[in-house]
């Protein structure tokens, strides 16, 4: 067995010591056609559950493969209790956006049709389909939840408590992002976050009143230039990341 495999591949079944992993024809078409691998070949595997699990193809085939669970190379740990929330925009950038969203730790991706969303209808299944893959490449041990859209209102009306949320918006009263988040007190560190992101023309005064009058809302402005929204959101998450010492982290 290799100490790294080349291959991660995201699977829904548990993962333990000698089990046995059966994988779908497209997965199988995948591993033989698009990689080129053969049997005795060292794949990882995860699940959102049981950590990462080295695993050896016993049987490739065209429409059928199976792998046998050697050892775990990482226990299953948390990831950052962050969202992203943000008004859907062109399918090559919001593309991008789920990518990144997803290496860079998010545990939700949410998006919300605002008063001046130009992109009412998201396909989301694609969006899944590239977190899994982001997931997969990005060496994450989960997959980030993909959520159909909703209205940004009712979004709101149904915020769980206590969930803080840092929106972006020019002219914002809290400040540039980093100087809001260095204010705040350490405690706020550990509460679930969500990064909310609005569409290209921006939140609308009726829904800036209300963000700004929301319990636990942050409003912050990222910087001098304007931002498109796919940018908005990747460098928004990594201030986030580096205030909150995610990125600090040694792995295991």
């Amino acid at each position: 067995m290799t100490a790294k495999a080349k291959t991660r591949l995201y699977v829904e079944v548990p993962l333990s010591q000698e089990g046995i992993v059966e994988l779908s024809k497209d997965k199988a078409h995948f591993l033989k056609n698009v990689l080129r691998l053969s049997p005795g070949d060292s794949v990882a595997f995860f699940n959102g559950a049981d950590g990462e699990w080295f695993g050896r193809l016993d049987v490739l085939s065209k429409n059928t493969a199976t792998a046998v669970l050697d050892h775990q190379s990482r226990p299953q740990s948390p990831m950052p209790d962050v969202w992203l929330v943000f008004a859907p925009i062109k399918r090559a950038r919001i593309d991008f956006v789920a990518e990144k969203a997803t290496e860079l730790g998010v545990a939700q991706i949410r998006p919300v049709i605002t008063r001046r969303t130009v992109m009412a209808r998201v396909n989301t299944g694609r969006l899944e389909a590239n977190a899994l893959e982001a997931s997969e490449q990005c060496e994450r041990l989960d997959v980030p939840q993909v959520y159909e859209p909703e209205q940004l209102n009712k979004v709101l009306d149904n915020w769980p408590e206590g969930r803080r949320i840092l929106w972006c918006d020019e002219g914002a009263s809290g400040g540039p992002i980093a100087q809001a988040l260095a204010n705040l007190d350490e405690q706020a560190k550990s509460d679930p976050w969500a990064i909310l992101i609005g569409p290209e023309g921006g939140f609308d005064e009726v829904e800036r009143n209300r963000l700004i009058e929301f319990p636990d809302a942050l409003a912050v402005t990222l910087g001098p230039r304007l931002l498109r929204a796919d940018t908005a959101a990747a460098a928004a998450l990594a201030i986030w990341q580096a205030w909150v010492g995610d990125w600090d982290l040694t792995p295991t």
